[in-house]
């Protein structure tokens, strides 16, 4: 597993706003910041660092797994 070397914390608010905005009425803020925070890992331990563009990348295709899940359970 590659070393984290990104410590500084990820402001996650203009992200967690995009977002939001881009999947108002599938999910809520919380589920937003879920998937932002898992993303930010997820790149920090694949790459060792967490930029903001790849970040908000990851936690969109969650966020798009998630509601074609939502979707398919109807």
């Amino acid at each position: 597993m590659p070393e984290q070397t990104e410590t500084a914390p990820l402001d996650l608010d203009p992200l967690a706003e995009r977002l939001g905005t881009e999947f108002a009425g599938v999910h809520d803020g919380s589920t937003v910041r879920r998937c932002l925070g898992a993303a930010r890992q997820g790149a920090l331990e694949v790459t060792g660092r967490a930029a903001p563009d790849l970040v908000e990348r990851i936690a969109r295709q969650h966020l798009r797994v998630l509601e074609m899940a939502l979707a398919e359970r109807g």
